[in-house]
């Protein structure tokens, strides 16, 4: 181990139903920030992905710059990358009108690449060892990669095939309890997680859009605002919770 990683510990948390609460209501917090940002807030989707990356760079830096897993900058780093993830398809799709066919396509043989060189180059694909410089930016770019894939995959079902924000949700839902139940008997840990991780992002997606979208195109019509605001509240309270539970490790490990 050289200077560069002495002393790193596991840069990612503990793969808990604390973590997967909060993975969700990221992801939906990303779909519903993203329409609030560029919609409600009229900053449209260039502004949106602008700020919004210019943010996410500031967050990684933070959070590449740490040594060990810290609740809070790790967690509004993967806010702040579902919400740019969203804006990268968005822009696509809306602005330069390309098919959500094309870059769910796209984004599924970038993502393909991406583990493929990680696990060329470190031999492991495992969220357990993200002890290293390099093996971080491999995680976050397959991260962010997930995020793009899932919400073209995610906007692909609902709207293009025409399944709706209902049926869309479950049927993500459903595919996410299939890949637990896999696990459970026995399957490969680091794939059911992965694959659970790439379809949190269309179930987070479709729930978004159920809750936000109005009535007449068969969502809740709560809006982007108070959807936005009552997810991140609750993110808050988790990552707070997890932040002290932290704290007292590192005081009781003293």
């Amino acid at each position: 181990m050289n200077s560069t990683t002495a002393g790193w510990l596991n840069k990612v948390p503990e793969v808990t139903l604390g973590f997967w609460a909060i993975k969700i209501l990221s992801t939906t917090v990303g779909e519903t920030g993203a329409d609030f940002l560029a919609v409600d807030a009229g900053l449209g989707a260039g502004a949106t992905t602008v700020g919004m990356s210019l943010l996410l760079a500031i967050a990684l830096f933070v959070q590449l710059r740490t040594r060990a897993y810290t609740p809070w900058i790790y967690w509004l780093t993967v806010v702040l990358v579902s919400i740019v993830g969203t804006q990268i398809t968005d822009v696509l799709t809306d602005v330069l009108d390309v098919s959500l066919y094309t870059s769910t396509a796209v984004f599924s043989v970038l993502l393909a690449v991406n583990f493929l060189v990680w696990y060329r180059t470190e031999r492991s694909l495992s969220i357990r060892q993200i002890t290293s410089p390099r093996r971080e930016l491999f995680y976050w770019t397959t991260v962010l990669c997930t995020f793009a894939l899932g919400t073209a995959a995610g906007d692909l079902a609902t709207e293009a095939l025409g399944l709706g924000f209902t049926l869309g949700a479950v049927i993500f839902g459903a595919l996410i309890a299939a890949t637990l139940i896999a696990w459970r008997l026995g399957s490969n840990a680091v794939l059911t997680f992965w694959l659970a991780y790439i379809l949190t992002r269309p179930f987070g997606a479709s729930l978004g859009d159920l809750l936000t979208q109005a009535k007449t195109y068969g969502g809740l019509g709560m809006g982007a605002t108070w959807t936005s605001a009552i997810f991140l509240c609750v993110i808050l309270i988790l990552v707070a919770a997890a932040q002290l539970d932290v704290g007292h490790r590192k005081a009781t490990a003293q």
